[in-house]
């Protein structure tokens, strides 16, 4: 067996006419893009559970399932322990509830709100919030709990 060299020729000895120009690239480089992506997959993954509402209470636990969620993002009234009550995370007091309940109320196009009321409030605290809600202008009234309570024979 005889090994050699094999040389190709250039299309029979033509020049080729384009010399200085570099052909167009038909390719896309996608790794810068994975790369941003993959910056932006992680931020958004370390800010969501920022989103929530901060306050500690410590929910009742019920059988009940999620509500389903909605566009507008819902107005949650906080009820702790030591009976404070807030609006988001603005703490508000008793005489100014129902005034700012109303001016929140005129802005706002759904009339849904939570209520996340600590488990040991008593519960003629959380009806007489209820109360307040309501003569603020909601009469869609949610309230927030854990899951993992009694199922009562529910069988869930």
């Amino acid at each position: 067996m005889a090994g050699g060299v094999i040389q190709k020729s250039g299309g029979g000895g033509r020049r080729r006419r384009h010399r200085g120009k570099a052909a167009a690239m038909s390719e896309i480089n996608v790794t810068p893009f994975v790369d941003v992506m993959l910056v932006l997959l992680i931020i958004f993954m370390v800010a969501a559970p920022l989103l929530t509402v901060g306050v500690p209470v410590k929910l009742p636990e019920t059988a009940a399932n999620a509500m389903p969620t909605e566009t507008e993002p819902p107005l949650t009234i906080t009820l702790t322990a030591d009976g404070l009550v807030l609006i988001q995370s603005t703490e508000v007091g008793d005489g100014e509830l129902i005034p700012k309940l109303k001016a929140i109320a005129a802005e706002r196009k759904s009339d849904k709100v939570f209520v996340r009321a600590d488990g040991a409030v008593a519960y003629e605290r959380v009806a007489q919030l209820m109360g307040a809600l309501n003569a603020g202008g909601f009469n869609n009234i949610g309230l927030v709990t854990d899951t993992g309570g009694p199922d009562f024979g529910g069988g869930n």
